[in-house]
């Protein structure tokens, strides 16, 4: 095995370790869990920090998010496709959420080792998000980019509220799709 492979599979043992025991877990319990020596550890990672920025940076990676969306079939009505992209983009905000929130305790919580990343991560989100609604193209009211980008700020913001009345995602997905009024 690769260096970078071990690296991949030690923090990918990790990553539950991290959002269950936070910066608290120990050494012989990643061990355990990737099935290594504690050695091993070090070998692969200069110290635990370096460990938890791979697990932080893999934790923010949008590959299984835009995985998924790529998977979303475009037959499918535009409301089916946008709640399916919402599934999958709410778990990947969930992922992200429980790490950041194990790892508050270290600072973790306001600093990124992905740097510009997000930035990135985003466009390729939007651009993922875009494509779903390539089939009805001749029907958007605005450019499919501009769309996903008002989409997704109106899925992220909702999740982000946490109020009583938040609204459910079929209900940013109806609003998003038909607007706030209803029939005349």
């Amino acid at each position: 095995m690769s260096v970078g492979e071990r690296r991949s599979m030690i923090v990918h043992a990790v990553l539950p370790l991290l959002v269950e025991h936070g910066p608290a877990v120990t050494t012989s319990q990643i061990a355990r869990a990737a099935g290594i020596g504690e050695g091993t550890i070090f070998r692969a990672f200069k110290d635990k920090e370096e460990l938890f920025d791979a697990c932080t940076a893999e934790a923010l990676r949008p590959d299984r998010v835009l995985d998924a969306i790529a998977e979303i079939p475009l037959d499918q009505p535009l409301e089916q496709r946008l709640a399916e992209a919402a599934d999958a983009l709410g778990a990947h905000l969930e992922r992200m959420s429980a790490l950041m929130a194990a790892l508050h305790p270290l600072g973790r919580g306001r600093r990124s080792p992905m740097k510009g990343g997000r930035r990135e991560s985003m466009n390729a989100m939007r651009e993922a998000v875009a494509e779903l609604f390539a089939p009805d193209q001749d029907r958007l009211r605005l450019p499919a980019g501009q769309l996903a980008s008002l989409f997704l700020a109106l899925l992220f913001s909702g999740k982000r509220l946490s109020l009583d009345d938040s609204p459910s995602t079929r209900e940013i997905i109806d609003v998003f799709l038909h607007g706030a009024l209803g029939a005349a």
